[in-house]
């Protein structure tokens, strides 16, 4: 399905149960009839039914909107959109009728996902639902259509991104980033009423908020959500400040010190990503020097062995495939948009959808042939396992363990796919690499999966403050870039304009999908890996694990995936790792060689930053 009860994400999943719901209410005056347990099940039945139908019928609409925005297409997706957030609001409602009911675990735990599955709720007054499903139209354009004017050129995000990430002038790579972040601009004014009213659809539901209600789904109390995030950051904080050492230190080598100073915060811009979130595109810029290297160019075997975008996907599919999974669906080559078309505007952000909630699988993205997009068809196709594999559950309960998850099984595919080993599998490259080749690969895949993780926490910790009160409009882009140097140690590549509104550049703050998923999905990621390796009986370093063509690990895989949301996520952890708690130590046991490098190349170095400083975000 595209939505669960008008999530405006690819996947919006609600968390595993028992949740922290909206408080509970008071029971029944005296005299009144009290509902019954039958009562509440033929609630579950009757809600589920009404609910599917209608998160099918939006997911039909957003598909048309997202692979061919018009005018009318807008229209349409916001009606449909209004249509079933009322619809799920009103169910959430419902559902704490019963909260006195003594229920079976099963209705229980249907009745208290239905309170807190709808991530964006419209308040519940006439008219208010069709408005926010409006302006969520209206920001989704204003991202999905944004261009900039580069040398001549008008480049559409997915452009402007390979351009960024392969400019080494720092002239140019500022007007990029800066042209970008000026198309979110316009989008203030919506988002300031957006978040008005998915703050009073939040209260109507019984939460202070919007972000506690987005924290409600992890079997704590969101403020002890809050407090997990801090704890796992502040596991993996150590090596990220190695890595980011080691990194603007190269930096600094190449542009000197005008444009990369020796010591404190990264210029965004100088990463080779829009948001600074991933650094791989730079590693070029900073591989070791002195040894043999990683000993291969993936994008450039990827070219050299003639693959296309439908190869790059019908691969992916072949990796599941080979842990004994079923292929794809005849529609999913069918209906997928895979690449960018020529006649329309769409929305290319990589998504993954099971429209009619059983066996319509697709992908919507714009693959390009590099290794980027290498990864991501893995990483999406692994959305479209869970789907697959979770389809046989009760409607409420056809969803990831809880959102990490979902984001979790891609990531740990993806990192599979990047694995010498598995590229050998392949044929990608001749040989697999020797032991020397280690720590210029780690530092390749640490540049992704370790440098997004502190973007993946700032970016819900920015909207948790906004939907909280404590950061107004006013303060909007100075609240976004103190967290950015707070957290990932970058600053902007110049002064920020007056009305800028640089998390709109986000397609995420833009579609208001939820993020801490991202970040939770990395560190699942690892653990997830580290668990399918000693599954396959591997001894060796895990970053030359590769479990391809393994059915044992599939089968077990299997077992976590079939479970959906029907238990609570640490059983559903427990299932594939044995493991009942997310934990970080995965990523340690990982980069464990490069970390010991990284701090033996840091030495003399004045690591860290000012995570105080006020020059980020002032005009």
């Amino acid at each position: 399905m595209k939505r669960l009860f008008l999530s405006a994400a690819a996947l919006a999943l609600a968390a595993a149960a028992p949740v922290h719901a909206a408080p509970v209410k008071p029971a029944p005056p005296a005299g009144a009839a009290a509902p019954t347990a039958a009562d509440a099940k033929a609630f579950i039945d009757r809600a589920s039914r009404e609910l599917e139908a209608a998160s099918i019928f939006a997911a039909h609409a957003d598909w048309v909107q997202e692979t061919y925005i018009t005018v009318d297409t807008n229209i349409l997706t916001a009606k449909a959109g209004a249509d079933a957030n009322a619809l799920s609001v009103t169910f959430a409602k419902e559902a704490a009728k019963f909260d006195h009911v003594q229920v079976d675990p099963v209705t229980r735990r249907q009745l208290t996902l239905l309170k807190i599955a709808n991530q964006l709720p419209a308040p519940d007054r006439p008219g208010a639902a069709q408005e926010e499903g409006d302006i969520e139209a209206r920001l989704s354009t204003l991202y999905s259509t944004g261009t900039a004017t580069i040398d001549g050129k008008v480049l559409h995000l997915d452009e402007l991104d390979d351009a960024i990430a392969t400019v080494r002038d720092p002239a140019k790579s500022k007007d990029i980033w800066e042209k970008w972040h000026a198309i979110a601009t316009p989008m203030k004014g919506d988002y300031v009423k957006l978040t008005a009213l998915l703050n009073e659809g939040a209260q109507g539901l019984g939460y202070r908020d919007a972000g506690a209600l987005w924290r409600a789904g992890y079997d704590m109390t969101p403020d002890q959500f809050a407090a997990l995030t801090d704890k796992l950051w502040s596991q993996v904080k150590p090596f990220y400040v190695d890595l980011h050492c080691y990194v603007r230190s190269r930096l600094n080598q190449k542009y000197g010190d005008a444009v990369q100073p020796k010591t404190g915060p990264i210029r965004a811009d100088l990463l080779g990503n829009m948001w600074a979130q991933e650094w791989g595109n730079i590693y070029d810029e900073v591989a070791p020097t002195g040894g043999p290297g990683l000993g291969y160019d993936l994008t450039k075997q990827l070219e050299a062995k003639a693959y296309d975008p439908v190869k790059m996907v019908k691969t992916a599919e072949n990796f599941y495939i080979s842990l004994g999974f079923d292929p794809w669906p005849k529609t999913f080559w069918e209906r997928s948009m895979i690449v960018r078309p020529r006649d329309r505007e769409v929305q290319c952000h990589a998504s993954a959808w099971d429209v009619d909630n059983k066996d319509d699988l697709r992908l919507k993205a714009c693959v390009h042939v590099n290794a980027d997009d290498f990864f991501t068809v893995h990483h999406e196709l692994g959305h479209n396992l869970y789907q697959r594999a979770y389809n046989k559950q009760p409607f409420l309960f056809e969803n990831g363990a809880n959102d990490g998850f979902h984001e979790a099984i891609g990531d740990f595919a993806g990192l599979n796919a990047l694995t010498p080993g598995y590229l050998k599998q392949l044929g990608l490259i001749d040989k697999v690499p020797g032991d020397e080749a280690d720590i210029p690969y780690l530092l390749k895949v640490a540049m992704d999966g370790v440098a997004f993780l502190p973007f993946g926490l700032l970016v819900d910790k920015w909207r948790w403050e906004v939907f909280s009160g404590q950061v107004t409009p006013a303060d909007y882009n100075k609240a976004w870039w103190d967290l950015k140097l707070k957290y990932q140690g970058v600053v902007p590549p110049g002064p920020r304009p007056a009305d800028a509104f640089d998390p709109g550049a986000k397609n995420h703050i833009a579609t208001s999908v939820p993020y801490a998923r991202y970040f939770l999905a990395r560190i699942y990621e690892y653990q997830f890996y580290r668990a399918a390796c000693r599954e396959a009986g591997w001894k060796g370093p895990l970053n030359r694990c590769s479990v391809y063509g393994n059915k044992a690990v599939g089968a077990k895989f299997a077992k976590m995936l079939e479970m959906g949301q029907s238990k609570p996520w640490p059983e559903a952890l427990a299932a594939f790792t044995g493991e009942s708690d997310i934990d970080a130590t995965a990523i340690a046991d990982y980069f464990a060689p490069l970390d010991r490098w990284l701090k033996e190349q840091n030495k003399g170095q004045q690591c860290g930053w000012d995570e105080t400083m006020l020059k980020p975000a002032r005009s």
